[in-house]
């Protein structure tokens, strides 16, 4: 399959120009070789402005709560020099053909995205003023523009850019590349703060959600799987099920073995998803037995332990001689921490809408990653994946959960099966109970400091889960990881065990898990060294330097980690007394090109936590798109770091996951959130996401706040009640 590669300059994009129905400009991509021109002529309008100048801009990432589907057109628009109040934004649908990469994860969409964006609406631009100047008669070097309009200054002429579209239409675009660029300075639309474009319609009630979706004819279904990941069924009584008043059918799906697939289980099918709920839970099932029901947590956390005495399976990295550096330290630290599976929790279950008809597929799904689950449906339904269709829904959040598509797939099959649109919807205890969980690891550290309190080796012996050389998914480490490169003995080792319960990436996969366990330790360092934990870290971080090669995603530059470290205890009072039982701790980290300082304040008592207020410095850039939509992404993973780190956990019993649903699944109320007080600190490098890089660090400026406060070391997660045990 043939991408678009718009931040690659040697692969030139083409705006293929064309009239939109009823008149106006629209501006579609083409890239020499991608299509015939009879195929070229079905690609889909990335811009459209209609003779009443409305501008219509569809957003190719799916949205999922983090702002792109507002940040995206935002950008073009700027470019474009369009009037932001005439501007309409509408859900882009999967084709990668003509939109290239469509996937909303690793916070990655405005950095991949931000210039080749600019260069789209710089192209419309660019029609406009050439459409203006052959109307006037006058060279186009000598017109403006302002929103909405194109200026001939020295005639006092101007035109809407509605009554130029049509005219616009008829011309050829020019290559994006030759095209000068607006200065930031002159921004009207990026770098101010504006509402996301669907706020309205979800405050009001209108359907955009996966779950909203209604088709003619559509039937609901539900689907129950064992509660043993992969079990297939042994035996099922279906009889009572379609007894139930509504239910048109019940059929068994054989499943493969794939737990990002299409698993074995029952569906049963009817005219409304309450007649399917009440049949499904008529239902009589047997389960097969199956391997993993032997595996629990206390199972992996014996296995974890006796790992962690034993020499490790293979090293990831090792730098210097960390076995000298500790030999000779004057004091060595150990310490080790551990971290639970947990899962992702959207509060829209996973749901999928799908129609099979004639040897096609038409699909509505609130997907991060629609690609692959357009292969899996093609694979599991025999059919080419040029016949489906898939329809980009908003995600009633995803954090990672969405970027499978097992879900997509059931629709796919039950729809097909059945002969009829079928709309797919999971309950609560579903998606609780069969979620790809972020994964639980152990850590084990070792570490030297020298007699001045300086950092002089480093030792971590990860046990985690996997077979042989390859790890389970999301649940390894990058052997990159600071302190590497900072201390010059270092090592990373790793063993693993099997796994069988289904994992993936969650949220600033790996480094949700991996901010709290390293910036945890670095705390107990800078205890053990008698030094203050931001002064620690300021030496640990050294003059302004670049580990690692320039344009590596790993590469981490510590001056601009020092930038935020020193921006948020600025900006949090570092240093100043508490009150008894108060305590202020600190964290910092690296993640998704993003550099970003957390501290909070919590108040411990009678062994209860709360969080009184929180202070992030962020680095993400030189350009921060849509500030509105930027602070409300690092106060949401803050808080989100705070619920998981306070109260989140699943446990494996019999190979199943015990917690099923909000009561026994904390998520942060609102009462229990604190204030999250954010700061940027603009930087001379490309724009990133934010979606994600705030994550990490929290979990640990959070416990090691309660050490300030209580002394007492928090190394497994969740918190819970530990500060009440003896």
């Amino acid at each position: 399959m043939t991408t678009i590669d718009l931040r690659n300059p040697s692969r030139r994009l083409f705006l293929r120009t064309g009239a939109a129905a009823g008149g106006g400009l629209l501006l579609s991509f083409n890239l020499p070789g991608l299509a015939s021109a009879a195929e070229a002529g079905t690609l889909s309008a990335y811009v459209r402005i209609a003779p009443d100048g409305v501008v219509t801009i569809a957003s190719k990432v799916p949205e999922v709560g983090q702002g792109i589907k507002t940040s995206l057109p935002m950008i073009i628009a700027e470019e474009l020099d369009a009037d932001w109040s005439a501007v309409r934004i509408e859900q882009a649908i999967a084709d990668t053909k003509v939109y290239g990469r469509q996937v909303a994860g690793g916070s990655q969409a405005t950095t991949l995205e931000f210039d080749a964006m600019r260069r789209v609406g710089a192209t419309g631009r660019a029609l406009l003023i050439a459409a203006a100047a052959a109307r006037w008669g006058v060279p186009a070097a000598e017109l403006v523009t302002e929103p909405g309009f194109v200026v001939h200054k020295a005639s006092g002429r101007k035109l809407a850019y509605g009554d130029l579209a049509q005219a616009a239409a008829g011309l050829t675009a020019p290559d994006p590349a030759s095209l000068t660029l607006k200065d930031p300075k002159a921004f009207r639309i990026v770098g101010k703060a504006h509402p996301q474009f669907d706020n309205a319609a979800i405050v009001t009630g209108k359907p955009l959600f996966g779950i909203d979706v209604r088709v003619p004819g559509m039937l609901y279904a539900t689907f129950l799987k064992a509660p043993v990941f992969g079990a297939k069924v042994a035996q099922v009584d279906l009889a009572p099920a379609k007894a139930v008043k509504g239910v048109r059918d019940a059929f068994v799906v054989d499943g493969g073995t794939a737990l990002n697939g299409l698993l074995g289980g029952v569906a049963v099918v009817a005219d409304t998803w309450w007649a399917a709920r009440r049949g499904r839970n008529a239902l009589k099932v047997t389960w097969a037995d199956h391997p993993t029901r032997a595996q629990s947590s206390a199972g992996f956390a014996a296995k974890a332990a006796e790992l962690a005495q034993q020499p490790p399976h293979r090293t990831l990295r090792a730098d210097g001689d960390v076995a000298a550096g500790l030999k000779g330290a004057a004091k060595v630290v150990k310490a080790s921490y551990f971290y639970p599976f947990i899962a992702h929790a959207p509060l829209e279950p996973q749901n999928c809408t799908a129609h099979f008809k004639d040897g096609k597929v038409e699909i509505w799904a609130p997907t991060q990653n629609p690609e692959p689950g357009r292969r899996l449906v093609a694979a599991a339904l025999g059919i080419a994946e040029g016949d489906i269709t898939i329809h980009l829904t908003r995600g009633g959040g995803g954090f990672g959960r969405r970027l499978a598509n097992d879900y997509m797939v059931e629709a796919a099959w039950i729809a097909k099966t059945a002969g009829a649109p079928v709309k797919l919807l999971w309950t609560r205890e579903d998606d609780t109970q069969h979620d790809f969980y972020r994964p639980a690891g152990f850590h084990n550290f070792t570490a030297g400091l020298d007699a001045k309190g300086e950092l002089v080796a480093w030792r971590d012996h990860f046990v985690t889960f996997g077979e042989g050389e390859t790890f389970a998914p999301s649940a390894n480490m990058n052997a990159t990881q600071f302190p590497c490169r900072a201390v010059a003995n270092y090592a990373l080792d790793v063993s693993v065990m099997p796994l069988g319960v289904p994992t993936g990436p969650l949220r600033a996969p790996g480094n949700n898990a991996f901010g709290f366990v390293i910036q945890g330790f670095v705390d107990e360092l800078a205890q053990a060294a008698g030094q203050d934990p931001v002064e620690f870290r300021r030496r640990m971080l050294g003059e302004p330097r670049l580990l690692g090669e320039p344009g590596q995603g790993d590469s981490f530059h510590t001056g601009r980690m020092r930038g935020v470290l020193d921006l948020v205890a600025e900006k949090s009072g570092w240093g100043r007394k508490t009150a008894k039982g108060v305590g202020l701790g600190v964290s910092c980290h690296y993640s998704h090109l993003g550099y970003v300082a957390v501290v909070m304040e919590v108040e411990v008592a009678a062994g209860k936590v709360k969080v009184r207020k929180a202070w992030a410095a962020v680095d993400c850039g030189r350009q921060i798109v849509n500030p509105s939509g930027a602070e409300q992404q690092v106060q949401g993973s803050i808080l989100d770091a705070i619920g998981s780190t306070l109260g989140q956990q699943i446990t494996i019993e019999n190979g199943a996951a015990v917690q099923s649903n909000f009561g026994n699944y904390h998520l942060l109320r609102l009462a229990d959130a604190p204030e999250v007080e954010v700061h940027f600190k603009l930087s001379d490098n490309r724009p990133t996401g934010l979606g994600e890089p705030a994550l990490p660090p929290a979990p640990a400026a959070l416990v090691n706040a309660i050490f300030a406060a209580t002394g007492k070391r928090i190394r497994s997660l969740p918190v819970g009640d530990q500060l009440t045990r003896a």
